[in-house]
């Protein structure tokens, strides 16, 4: 989904939030690939507080209230202002896909099955204003999220409280959601529907920012947002478009251990054209050379011609994100309903000439499993239909045969007429050649952006055979598989991600046992056994993991970037 920006299920519709997450778009700056200084000849000295960061975007920071955002891990600007029960941990790499204590004191304690969490503020907690933060405040600031004028938000908080599908907010009914519970100002405790051993994850959207309820003025709450991190809105303009951000007095270093917040202002200028940020970025001039981006990825050509220069090579960042590009089929419409057919295909494409098409092998991994090679994700090494890095074009044409086709097949592709190196033409196009190579002549059906995301998502309208994406709200394999594989989630009358329509008994039970896990690292392995299970039935097929790189500015220091956003965290970058 993403580029991300915004790291969101709908990473599909958001350049890879968002090439977003959603938005949602791991490793470094510099040359190595795992972290540490990015910038200019004196990168190895230690970052120093003051100065002012610039950060140039293509997409406005839109929707700027806790309540609207649709985040995982706080987000990345919005987590400059907005403080989260949990957030994600500002390492490098594998070690910051863990989730960390943020404004509580730890990652809450769980009933014995999973379906009550409790979590006990930090002492010291302030808003910009020098007032406390108080347990009221998270409940509030959760409670305005469910108002329809305030929607946006990840869908989480409503499936999973008590009581929390029929309710319309605090604007219409001031009595509040009865199955979150404030006992005192530093307890916070909430009641699910269903056992969520992942709930420390979902407690890192922005949706439990606190928001006191005298300060809230509704939709224009955006305008200026009540601080609880590290820096306060003093501007924001034609909706996002202009950011600026000043330290927020009241913030203290005591209470926060993820965010370094080392330059005393931030300005985000967004609406710019990304070929135009790469080239500010590039040459560094003025305050560009103390800028970065959150949203804007180097392309093919491009990374050519950084790559060619060891000074610009040395200020590019290389991000991984849990995030499959891969085939979809519908196995409702033939011939796709005959598994036989759907393997052949899957032993038939060439994934060094999807690679090619994506930008390359710095731009793209090949992928054999649905869930990303990443170990938060519970990542397990398996290939149930080999096809080789150039396809197998032999072994495809045998099950063709075996299927009643000895003669090949036609068939339609369906993909999206965007640019974006994923679901596009440059991608269809590869397959189509790898795929008559089996016998299987391909016709190419490019939609528009609008139209694409409409028929894909329709069960009514989906076709037998597209291409498709998806990212992770949170790096685990839960968000990654239970909106595709789950039975119990295929929608009918709205927007549809099981698109496989895969409602299998042992699947949905294992998923809602692997949901009453609180030990993360023991679902992970879990999820890992589902999904090579799932992939045995060639519902999809894996093609590729997008590669993030992003050029920063020649005095940008210390920069982070992990794994589970692949893109820089502005909370750590230094300036000076």
């Amino acid at each position: 989904m993403s580029q991300p920006s915004v790291i969101s299920r709908r990473v599909a519709t958001t350049a890879a939030v968002s090439l977003a997450l959603v938005a949602g778009l791991a490793a470094c700056a510099g040359p190595q690939d795992n972290g540490g200084d990015g910038g200019g000849s004196d990168a190895s000295a230690k970052p120093r507080k003051g100065g002012t960061l610039t950060v140039l975007n293509s997409t406005p920071q839109e929707d700027f209230d806790p309540g609207r955002l649709y985040t995982s891990g706080g987000g990345n600007v919005p987590s400059l202002v907005f403080r989260t029960l949990t957030t994600r941990n500002r390492e490098n790499g594998e070690a910051g896909a863990e989730v960390v204590p943020d404004l509580a004191t730890d990652l809450g304690t769980p009933s014995k099955d999973a379906t009550v969490w409790t979590y006990t503020l930090k002492d010291g907690l302030k808003y910009e204003d020098g007032s406390a933060i108080t347990s009221a405040d998270i409940k509030y600031g959760i409670e305005r999220s469910f108002a329809p004028e305030l929607s946006g938000g990840a869908p989480y908080l409503r499936d999973w409280l008590i009581g929390g599908a029929d309710y319309q907010g605090p604007y219409k009914d001031k009595k509040g959601l009865a199955s979150i519970e404030v006992p005192d100002e530093k307890t916070i405790v909430f009641h699910l529907n269903k056992p969520e051993g992942e709930f420390p994850y979902l407690a890192t959207q922005t949706q439990t920012t606190p928001v006191p309820k005298a300060k809230d003025t509704g939709t224009k709450y955006e305008e200026h947002p009540v601080s609880s991190g590290p820096y306060k809105v003093v501007s924001n303009e034609n909706d996002g478009e202009r950011l600026v951000l000043e330290r927020n007095p009241h913030w203290s270093a005591k209470t926060d251990e993820e965010r370094k917040a080392y330059p005393d202002k931030i300005d985000v200028r967004s609406g710019l054209d990304s070929a135009v940020i790469n080239q500010r970025l590039s040459a560094s001039q003025g305050v560009d050379a103390a800028a970065v981006t959150t949203d804007t990825n180097l392309g093919p050509a491009e990374l050519a011609k950084v790559s060619g220069d060891k000074k610009l090579a040395a200020r590019v960042g290389t991000g991984h994100f849990g995030y499959t590009n891969y085939i979809a089929f519908n196995p409702k419409v033939k011939p796709f309903d005959d598994p036989k057919v759907r393997q052949a295909i899957a032993y038939a494409v060439d994934r060094s000439s999807v690679v090619n098409a994506a930008g390359g092998s710095s731009l793209a991994e090949p992928a054999t499993t649905y869930l990303p090679n990443q170990k938060s994700f519970g990542y397990k090494d398996y290939d149930h239909f080999p096809a080789g890095e150039t396809g197998n074009a032999a072994k495809a044409k045998e099950l063709l045969k075996e299927a009643g086709h000895p003669n090949g097949l036609k068939i339609t592709l369906t993909h999206s007429n965007d640019k974006d190196f994923e679901t596009s033409p440059e991608i269809a196009t590869a397959l189509q050649a790898a795929l008559k190579k089996a016998g299987i002549t391909v016709e190419l059906k490019g939609l528009e952006h609008n139209d694409y995301a409409d028929t894909i998502h329709s069960a009514t309208k989906e076709p037998g055979f597209f291409l498709a994406h998806w990212g992770a709200d949170w790096p685990s394999g839960g968000p990654f598989l239970a909106p595709i594989f789950d039975g119990r989630q295929i929608v009918k009358g709205g927007a549809n991600f099981n698109t496989g329509f895969l409602d299998d008994p042992s699947v949905n039970k294992e998923i809602d046992a692997i949901n009453k896990l609180t030990d993360l690292d023991a679902a992970a392995e879990r999820w890992g056994a589902l999904d090579q299970k799932i992939g045995e039935q060639a519902l999809t097929v894996p093609l590729f993991h997008p590669v993030y790189k992003r050029l920063v500015g020649q005095d940008v220091k210390n920069v982070v970037i992990s794994d589970w956003t692949g893109v820089l965290d502005v909370s750590q970058i230094a300036v000076k």
